[in-house]
């Protein structure tokens, strides 16, 4: 049987929901890279950071914050993660602003080159028109996103090359994260 993926990403339709502000350092400073947290890849691990709410609401297991959109996860989700795919990610203990329970900025730390051009409804690729020479070949945007599965070998949780938005999990990820409540996450299947 084929195994089945699906895009994770936050639900902005969740009635009183928080929003996220990007992560500081502990004296509230901005974080060098906060970009690195979303490029698919290992990284080291930073001093413990603070996450600011830019609006107060209902606190989420799943979400990203504002400008990076970088995952920021509660221990159910986290405890998925860590249990289901430990090769995959990396999760760094942050402080919540108002909360006492334990949050994680999610770094998923594996990129698959396997998007199936062919079966997306559109996709636009950086070219050298774009003028922007380390971007060539990436893509722009994706509608309609498909991957070709055959590509995808024993990942569980991943990014997609040249088009790092979407976190990519199995059937058996989102099975799990559902199973234990994943308040403010979604799937969609690719």
């Amino acid at each position: 049987m084929e195994r089945r993926f699906f895009g994770l990403d936050f639900d902005v339709y969740v009635p009183g929901r928080w929003y996220l502000a990007e992560p500081t350092s502990p004296a509230g400073q901005t974080v060098p890279n906060i970009w690195a947290f979303v490029e698919g890849r290992p990284v080291a691990p930073p001093e413990l950071l603070r996450v600011p709410l830019s609006r107060p609401g209902r606190p989420l297991d799943f979400d990203k914050t504002t400008v990076g959109g970088t995952p920021i996860v509660g221990a159910r989700v986290a405890y998925v993660f860590r249990e289901m795919a430990p090769d995959d990610v990396q999760l760094f203990p942050v402080v919540v602003e108002g909360q006492r329970e334990p949050y994680y900025l999610l770094n998923v730390a594996r990129t698959v080159r396997c998007i199936d051009d062919a079966a997306c409804e559109e996709v636009q690729r950086f070219t050298e028109e774009d003028g922007d020479p380390e971007r060539l070949g990436e893509y722009r945007s994706v509608s309609g996103l498909r991957i070709d599965k055959s590509k995808v070998r024993d990942a569980r949780v991943f990014r997609l090359w040249g088009y790092h938005i979407p976190i990519i999990v199995d059937e058996e990820v989102k099975a799990a994260l559902e199973a234990n409540g994943i308040a403010g996450g979604k799937f969609e299947e690719v």
